[in-house]
């Protein structure tokens, strides 16, 4: 009996895609180097035990996964920063609140001109009043840090109005 050699092992005929996946997959485990890790025995046996719970198919992967995190973990703390995977979900739910509050801000805005536009067409107020009443407001708001209530408006004005009444 004459041995044959073994066939060479041919490439999976995969679509191009999945190809340069699995490649880049292959290429990342021949660039690893070895290193030699001492365990304690009660986390060997647990390593044993718990390498598959969070999906690695071995434990030399478990344990090069917990390293990344635990390195991601100490970098984010010194450099004050997120995490890519934590900042990236906060900049999308920013983005999506940002969305939201400028829908709002603008119907507000065109509710707000609608009223306006009533107002003024039923109590044809002079221009010139209009522009006294802005200045007195720019003046209130920058005096009050933009807290201004309906009601502290309508105290303000009442008081004004009994103070002049003692003079009459």
């Amino acid at each position: 009996m004459t041995s044959q050699p073994a066939p060479a092992l041919e490439k999976p005929a995969l679509p191009e895609r999945q190809y340069t996946i699995l490649e880049g997959f292959f290429d990342e485990m021949e660039n690893t180097h070895k290193m030699t890790v001492r365990l304690s025995p009660v986390t060997e046996y647990r390593l044993d035990r718990d390498y598959r719970l969070d999906g690695s198919r071995s434990k030399n992967e478990f344990i090069e996964r917990a390293i990344t995190r635990r390195l991601d973990l100490l970098e984010a703390e010194q450099n004050e920063l997120l995490p890519a995977a934590l900042q990236s979900a906060v900049d999308g739910r920013l983005g999506m609140f940002e969305d939201r509050m400028a829908k709002l801000l603008y119907k507000l805005a065109v509710e707000h001109d609608m009223g306006l536009s009533v107002l003024l067409d039923y109590l044809k107020i002079d221009p010139d009043y209009l522009s006294e009443i802005r200045v007195d407001s720019v003046k209130n708001v920058r005096a009050t840090g933009g807290h201004l209530t309906f009601e502290r408006k309508a105290r303000e004005r009442y008081d004004e109005s009994e103070d002049d009444s003692w003079q009459d």
